[in-house]
C-alpha cells in the first residue's frame, strides 16, 4: 500500500526559493526565538526571582505565562482566521512586549504575575508562524519549514543563556524582560515589512466569553493546586478557587458545545486529532516539569547532603543551553523524517526519546554528565514534538481553519505545561526544608517530580505507538 506522502510527490508543484521566501522563514524563526525568551528563559533566573519577591510559588513566576497562553491561543487563532494572520501576529508581539516591560518594573509579585499573563500572548506567535508557513508553502515543503521555524533558532539560546546569566548577576533579573520587550518590538517591525497578509479568511465572530471562561476556569483549578499545599487542601480559600474554576470550565464546555461558532469546537475534534493532542499534552507537560527542576538542582551543591545537586560541578546555563542544540536538530530533522515515515511514527519516536531522557534525570540529579545527556535527549524530544504536532494537526484542517486548529496544539502544550508545573510546585512546596538558613527541597520531592514526568512520557509513548497503524491507514486512504 503506497504512502500518501510519497504519492503526493508527483502532484505537488516544485518549490522555487526566492530571497523574499528565505527572509520570510528567517523572520518567522526569529519570532519563535522571541517566544522562547518570553516563556522559558525566565527559568534561568528563577531562584533570583523567588528571593526578590519573597515567595516559594515558583509555578506562578514561571508557568503563569503558559497559563495565559491557554486563553490567548484559541482567541488569537480564531482572530487570525477571521482578520488575517499577519495582523494578529503583530498584535501578539506588541502585547507580549508590553507584558515584558511590566515584569521588568514590577516591585511585587501582584504586579509581576499580570505582566507574565500579558507576556503569555507570545505563545500565540508560534502557532501563527506555523499557520503562515502552511499557507505560503506546499505541503511537503511546509513539513520541513515548520521544523525550521519552530526550532531553527534554538541554537541562538546557547549564547543567550550564558549572556543572560552574566547580565542577570550584574544588573538583576529585570534585564531579561527588558531584552524580551526589545526583541518583541523589533520582530513586530520585521513582520510588517516581510510577512504577507493572509489571502484566506473565514467569516465569523470571536468568542471572547469562551476564552475568559476557559482561562479563568483553569486558573481557579491550578490556583487550588498551588495554594492547597500551603494553606491546606480543605481550607476555605483554596476550595472556593477549585469550585469556581470547575464551574467555569463546566460552563465553558456546555456553552461551547451549543454555540454555532465556539472558540474551540469540541464536537469537531475527531479521534486521531484527540489522541494526538493528548500525547502532546502529556509529553509537553512532562518536559516542562523536568525543565523546571534544572535550575533548582543546579542551585544546590552536592556537599549540602540533600541527595542531589550540581552547583559544584558546572554552570546551570550549560544545562539550560544544551536542550537548545537538541531542539535545533530535532525540529527540522523530524520534518524530514515525517515526510518518509509519517508524523504519527515520528511523534512516537520523539516521545520515547523523552521517556529515556527523563529517566536519565534520576542519575542526572547528582551527576553532571548524566544530566547533560538527559537534557540533550529532552531537547531532541521537544523539537520533534512541536514540529510533528503542528504538522499532524495542520494536515487535518482545511486552509480556512489553520489558525484555530494550530492553536489547539498550543492550548494542550500550555495546559500540559501548567498542570505538570503546578503539580510539581505543590510537591516541592510540601517537601521544602531550611538548610544553612535558606530554603531548599528534599530529594524525595525532586525525585517524585521526576517520577511523575517519566510516567507522563510513558503513557504518552503507549498512546503514540498505538495510534501509528491507524494514522498510517488514514493517510494511505
Amino acid at each position: 500500500m503506497q504512502d500518501s506522502t510519497t504519492s503526493s510527490t508527483a502532484t505537488e508543484p516544485r518549490m522555487r526559493w526566492t530571497g523574499r521566501l528565505v527572509g520570510l522563514v528567517a523572520v518567522l524563526a526569529l519570532v519563535n526565538f522571541m517566544v522562547d525568551s518570553a516563556i522559558t528563559a525566565p527559568l534561568l533566573v528563577l531562584p533570583q526571582m523567588l528571593d526578590y519577591f519573597h515567595t516559594d510559588q515558583a509555578a506562578w513566576l514561571n508557568a503563569s505565562a503558559m497559563l495565559a497562553g491557554v486563553m490567548w491561543a484559541p482567541l488569537l487563532g480564531k482572530s487570525a482566521d477571521v482578520h488575517g494572520k499577519r495582523k494578529v501576529l503583530v498584535l501578539t508581539l506588541i502585547v507580549s512586549g508590553a507584558g515584558a516591560v511590566l515584569c521588568a518594573v514590577a516591585p511585587a509579585i501582584w504586579l509581576f504575575v499580570p505582566g507574565r499573563l500579558l507576556q503569555g500572548a507570545a505563545v500565540a506567535a508560534m502557532f501563527l508562524a506555523v499557520a503562515i508557513v502552511r499557507e505560503v508553502f506546499p505541503a511537503r515543503t511546509a513539513m520541513v519549514v515548520v521544523g525550521i521555524v519552530t526550532s531553527g533558532t534554538a541554537v541562538l539560546n546557547i549564547a543567550a543563556r550564558f549572556l543572560v546569566e552574566g547580565m542577570a548577576e550584574r544588573f538583576g533579573f529585570q534585564i531579561l524582560f527588558l531584552i524580551a520587550a526589545g526583541v518583541a518590538a523589533a520582530m513586530a517591525v520585521f513582520v510588517v515589512a516581510v510577512v504577507p497578509e493572509s489571502k484566506v479568511r473565514t467569516p465569523g465572530r470571536i468568542d471572547v466569553g469562551g476564552a475568559v471562561l476557559l482561562g479563568g476556569g483553569l486558573a481557579g483549578v491550578l490556583s487550588y493546586i498551588s495554594l492547597g499545599s500551603e494553606f491546606g487542601w480543605l481550607a476555605a480559600g483554596p476550595v472556593v478557587l477549585l469550585s469556581a474554576g470547575a464551574a467555569a470550565l463546566a460552563r465553558w464546555y456546555f456553552v461551547s458545545s451549543r454555540k454555532p461558532e465556539p472558540l474551540i469546537d469540541v464536537r469537531g475534534i475527531g479521534r486521531p486529532l484527540a489522541v494526538t493532542l493528548l500525547v502532546i499534552f502529556l509529553a509537553a507537560g512532562a518536559y516542562q516539569s523536568t525543565l523546571q527542576l534544572i535550575p533548582l538542582i543546579g542551585d544546590v551543591s552536592s556537599g549540602q547532603g540533600l541527595g542531589y545537586g550540581l552547583a559544584d560541578q558546572g554552570s546551570v546555563a550549560l544545562l539550560l543551553a544544551l536542550p537548545a542544540v537538541g531542539v535545533t536538530v530535532g525540529g527540522p530533522l523530524s520534518g524530514v523524517i515525517a515526510n518518509r515515515i509519517g508524523p504519527a511514527a515520528t511523534l512516537a519516536g520523539a516521545v520515547l526519546l523523552g521517556t529515556a531522557g527523563t529517566l536519565g534525570m534520576f542519575l542526572g540529579a547528582s551527576n553532571l554528565a548524566a544530566a547533560l545527556v538527559s537534557v540533550l535527549l529532552l531537547g531532541l524530544t521537544v523539537g520533534a514534538l512541536g514540529t510533528t504536532g503542528f504538522n499532524t494537526a495542520g494536515s487535518l484542517a482545511p486552509p480556512e481553519r489553520q489558525g484555530i486548529v494550530s492553536s489547539l496544539v498550543m492550548v494542550v502544550v500550555s495546559i500540559g505545561s501548567v498542570v505538570f508545573d503546578f503539580t510539581g510546585a505543590a510537591i516541592l512546596s510540601s517537601t521544602s526544608i531550611v538548610v544553612d538558613g535558606s530554603s531548599a527541597y528534599t530529594a524525595a520531592g525532586i525525585f517524585t517530580c521526576i517520577a511523575i514526568a517519566a510516567c507522563g512520557f510513558a503513557v504518552a509513548a503507549m498512546l503514540a505507538i498505538r495510534s501509528v497503524p491507524r494514522a498510517r491507514a488514514i493517510r494511505a486512504a
